[in-house]
């Protein structure tokens, strides 16, 4: 009998459930005070700011009533000890309207046994909120099937105006069911948006990117032939420029990182990581990435798809930096495929 266990976030943007108060903590005298007298009490305003809890997670400052009522956990203090730590923990079935919420299996951290949809609905916290970023702190779910679809379990998210793949299997280097995922909402006007068409956004200058499910160990499933690699995927990963910077690298983090395309298992496996089991161009056409006018050696390569089972440094000047992924429906004859693992590097611009 087929297993389900379903992970959907249904993503509401059209609801205001509260209004954030003043951002600066503010000092309010008592009004009633007469003559020479001093004022009795202050009311004390602050923001429902992020704030670190006790226990090292991401809360929001509310009162300690204010925390209660919304079904928070307090954790320490916050505006200058005028507010409590709330943190919050969902787990399926849930509706959060607050900042900085966790969504877990149950009985988190242990792992999840049960079968069924687990499900969360986010709505607005409040009316200037127009993107959610999930951070998968822990995600691990059974993996896809050799032909790559995310057939037993899966990661669904519906929202307006997004194109979000079906995601499982290992994400945080983990092989039990189980996950936590930060789901933070990003304001209107904040810098720090991810701007469209990017899935996945980093801000560092240098950093490392996976495909989804990308790991060094071997799906139990995939005998006799299959896949680490999620099929049908289409998305971008997106890196942030710098101030000063003016190019980006992207480069293997090893010999054996980038296993897209073609039967890696019957590929010499002393070319694996070279140039010559590297392919590109119109060879590229089930499962690439896509690098926007890239160079090599500082020639211009001519092609922007990349496949095979090995990658070139590639330099790139086309802003914004970015990295496209594309899978197609069928990852049968993928042998031993495990996506991509590598590093990206910005460049300082040169006078």
């Amino acid at each position: 009998m087929l297993r389900e266990a379903y992970l959907t976030i249904f993503l509401f943007v059209n609801i205001v459930s509260y209004k954030l108060d003043n951002d600066d903590i503010t000092e309010i005298p008592n009004s009633m005070s007469r003559g020479r007298f001093f004022p009795l009490f202050s009311v004390i305003r602050f923001a429902n700011s992020q704030c670190l809890a006790s226990n090292n997670l991401n809360g929001t400052c509310f009162t300690r009533r204010e925390c209660r009522n919304y079904g928070g956990i307090p954790s320490g203090s916050c505006a200058n000890g005028h507010g409590i730590c709330c943190v919050f923990q969902k787990t399926c079935g849930s509706t959060t309207n607050v900042n900085n919420t966790y969504f877990t299996n149950p009985e988190y951290p242990t792992t999840y046994e049960r079968q069924g949809r687990c499900t969360i609905t986010v709505q607005r916290c409040n009316s200037n909120i127009c993107q959610l970023r999930l951070d998968f702190l822990e995600f691990n779910l059974a993996p896809p099937n050799s032909s790559g679809i995310c057939d037993l379990d899966l990661l669904l998210v519906s929202s307006s105006g997004s194109r979000i793949p079906r995601i499982c299997g290992e994400n945080a280097n983990q092989h039990d069911r189980r996950w936590n995922i930060r789901i933070q909402q990003l304001p209107c006007d904040a810098t720090y948006k991810a701007p469209n068409g990017c899935l996945q956004y980093y801000d560092s200058v240098t950093g490392t990117i996976t495909s989804f499910n990308y790991g060094t160990t071997q799906n139990p499933r995939e005998p006799p032939i299959g896949t680490r690699q999620i099929a049908n995927t289409n998305y971008g990963v997106c890196v942030r420029m710098a101030q000063g910077y003016c190019a980006i690298e992207w480069s293997q983090t090893n010999s054996n990182s980038f296993t897209v395309s073609g039967d890696t298992s019957a590929f010499d496996s002393t070319l694996i990581g070279t140039q010559y089991a590297a392919v590109q161009g119109v060879n590229c056409t089930k499962d690439f990435v896509i690098i926007p006018h890239p160079f090599q050696n500082g020639v211009a390569v001519g092609t922007e798809r990349f496949c095979g089972n090995g990658f070139i440094t590639k330099t790139s000047f086309s802003k914004p930096f970015v990295l496209y992924v594309v899978t197609d429906g069928d990852e049968v004859g993928e042998v031993e495929n495990k996506g991509f693992s590598l590093m990206y590097r910005q460049l300082p611009c040169v006078a």
